[in-house]
């Protein structure tokens, strides 16, 4: 009888192990799925928040070649910090591509510091006269710099952007 109950107590001792190691197996794959997610998340809020640099100026009609020139900048510090020059075939990596179409001085597709250099030029010249009334049946002319409409494409695989286009209205 004695080792009956020795024998139970072993069986228990035994069972009572099974349900711990079974408990840190179940707790480690949850804290690892938490893990997993809040990671996950973290990762999309980052390529948001690179994204909302450009997508502030999509679907707008009124940008200039100031805004121009501060995407230029956000793009080239984008491609330097990759170390990216010109987009791959595979289109996976992390290339900006700045395009301005409609303006005589600056060429379709251009790097985002040669746009830069260009578009601060065109800042000197690009000033338009244009007319207003002054309410009082009188016209006033001011100079105002041309604008453009912009659009914005997201890479579908890395889901950050990767070339803005203006066009000159």
């Amino acid at each position: 009888m004695e080792n009956a109950s020795k024998a139970l107590m072993m069986a228990a001792g035994v069972l009572i192990g099974l349900l711990i190691l079974s408990l840190a197996v179940f707790l480690f794959t949850n804290f690892g799925a938490a893990s997993a997610e809040a990671h996950r998340k973290n990762e999309e809020n980052q390529i948001n928040q690179f994204n909302a640099q450009f997508t502030v100026y999509e679907g707008r009609t009124d940008v200039t070649i100031h805004d121009i020139v501060t995407v230029a900048n956000l793009a080239r510090d984008n491609n330097e910090k990759y170390g990216l020059e010109t987009q791959t075939k595979n289109q996976n990596d992390y290339y900006i591509e700045v395009t301005v179409i409609g303006n005589s001085k600056i060429n379709e597709k251009t790097t985002p510091s040669d746009l830069e250099k260009q578009l601060s030029e065109e800042i000197q010249k690009g000033m338009e006269e244009q007319t207003f009334e002054d309410g009082e049946g009188g016209e006033i002319k001011m100079q105002t710099l041309p604008t453009y409409n912009c659009s914005v494409h997201i890479n579908e695989i890395t889901k950050r952007v990767d070339s803005i286009t203006f066009t000159k209205k």
